[in-house]
């Protein structure tokens, strides 16, 4: 069977066209935006380095400008059991699953839309109907027909020409969408980091103040013994030992609420690593004492800070696909043209199709040109105008957002320095006070209430130094999420910023949607 020369040309021509027309596209081409016009995060120079303090996480920092920023940050604090917390939460996240099925969602909209729109669809078909029809069909009312099977086999060739780009800028919408999810990974990849780390961070200060708090609360306690026994000996008077007990008893109703907030951090570290609170016990701990402080962090410039975080690259996509879909509605107030037509054989048995004089063709062309919609089609322009517009202010917005983010840590950064090292004097201070009033109260030189006054200030100043020194480790932690993370440095395949569509080459190399 040979295809007849006009189906060959309405073939060859509906498959030429995307070539023909692929630079005809109404609406404006996207251009992304300019880079904001500042050269800093905050009013006033970084101060290099930061304080310092002679306690754990109290080393330097310094500020490098337009810095690499490492993929695996969290690496930087030098602790094995944060870095295989990180590996569990990367592998088992439900979270990180969840923006991954969006992501290839998005990913095979577009092949569908890539074989559907812009190539032509060609469908094969074989059925067999039973008919019976009436002479009045052929004008001659008083003839009679038997009933016969007709046996149809054929192929359609379908095509919409693309002539104005509607096509175009859906697909290039959806695109763009694609690097929405895309982007909303890497947000969830840096959020997850970021949090599993501050998590970590806030158990060992847990744990730190329920070891700190303990040897506070023993040390009362044998205060507690002494005085009992000067009291049997009438050396002190009723009141003193009556204080004293309500101390311990202040200090030791601190510990519940300690072993509580531990507890309930441990459960959201499991959930984070993608387990249930009850196994959480299996996850490993991580001790204050054996995180480093890295002493240089990366602050990204201004015009850079733009292509790095993905929210700003997700907003920054959404005004692309904002941008394409104008394009669309306006595509769909210019003609709307498809090309149509088929080729097979029909005959009354199945065994005669394809025999000769079997053969059957059509071919045809619509156009339908939109002449009154009531102001629907115009209306859905405008829309997309505004649409427009509100994707390009909350693309602004997300910028200032994300400026305000970093100027925040920053400011943040400086100040827990400076409170880590006023904390570690104060704590040294502190301590030096209370032994120094406890053995003068032993000799009868002060009072009790000195003593007491002395203790309290010792017991705030090492819970408050063990606040501060989480505080650094939590705030560095929140400067590399400020930053972006680092996703465009990781070599694992998933490099958001990478203009290659394996998308369309997918859609090219699929050779059409024969299961």
């Amino acid at each position: 069977m040979q295809i007849s020369s006009l189906t060959r040309m309405i073939l060859s021509t509906s498959f030429g066209i995307p070539l023909l027309l692929s630079a005809c596209a109404v609406g404006t081409d996207y251009h992304p935006p300019e880079a904001p016009a500042t050269d800093r995060y905050i009013s006033r120079p970084l101060s290099e380095p930061t304080a310092s303090a002679p306690v754990p996480g109290g080393a330097a920092q310094s500020f490098a400008v337009d810095g690499n920023v490492p993929a695996a940050w969290w690496t930087l604090f030098h602790s094995p059991d944060l870095d295989e917390l990180i590996r569990q939460a990367l592998a088992a996240s439900p979270t990180l699953a969840a923006a991954q099925a969006t992501l290839v969602v998005a990913q095979e909209n577009v092949n569908a839309l890539v074989g559907s729109a812009l190539y032509p669809a060609v469908d094969a078909g074989l059925s067999a109907n039973r008919r019976k029809v009436s002479g009045a069909s052929f004008g001659q009312p008083n003839s009679h027909f038997n009933p016969f099977t007709l046996y149809n086999a054929s192929v359609s060739v379908t095509y919409g020409l693309d002539l104005f780009g509607g096509a175009r800028r859906e697909l290039e919408a959806l695109r763009s969408q694609v690097d929405v999810q895309r982007y909303q990974l890497e947000g969830a990849y840096l959020s997850l980091t970021t949090n599993m780390t501050a998590a970590a961070v806030r158990e060992a200060m847990l744990r730190e103040l329920i070891s700190t708090t303990g040897e506070i609360l023993a040390l009362q306690e044998k205060q507690l013994e002494v005085m009992e026994r000067q009291l049997t000996l009438g050396a002190i008077a009723l009141p003193d030992v009556l204080a004293q007990r309500a101390q311990v008893s202040q200090t030791r109703a601190i510990l519940p609420s300690y072993e509580r907030d531990l507890a309930q951090v441990r459960h959201l570290i499991a959930v984070l690593a993608g387990r249930f609170p009850a196994e959480a016990d299996a996850l490993p701990h991580v001790a204050l004492a054996n995180l480093e402080l890295p002493r240089e962090l990366p602050v990204s410039l201004p015009s850079s800070l733009v292509r790095q975080r993905p929210d700003i690259r997700a907003a920054e996509s959404l005004l692309h696909a904002a941008n394409a879909q104008v394009g669309v509605a306006t595509a769909n107030l210019y003609p709307q043209i498809r090309l149509t037509a088929s080729f097979g054989s029909e005959a009354v048995n199945a065994a005669d199709l394809f025999a000769a004089g079997t053969g059957v063709w059509s071919a045809g062309a619509g156009l339908v040109q939109p002449i009154f919609r009531g102001g629907e089609l115009r209306a859905k322009k405008r829309a997309a105008a505004a649409a427009l517009d509100q994707a390009r202010a909350l693309y602004r917005q997300t910028v200032l957002q994300a400026f305000q983010n970093v100027a925040d840590v920053l400011q943040a950064l400086e100040s827990d320095a400076r409170t880590l090292a006023a904390q570690a004097e104060a704590a040294s201070a502190a301590r030096q006070a209370y032994e120094v009033t406890d053995r003068q109260f032993k000799l009868g030189g002060v009072s009790y209430l000195a003593l007491l006054n002395a203790m309290r200030q010792d017991q705030q100043a090492r819970i408050g130094l063990v606040q501060a020194q989480a505080a650094r480790f939590v705030d560095t932690a929140a400067l590399f999420q400020a930053v972006g993370g680092g996703w465009w440095s990781r070599d694992d395949g998933r490099e958001t910023g990478s203009k290659e569509r394996s998308v369309e080459r997918r859609a090219r190399s699929a050779g059409g949607d024969t299961p």
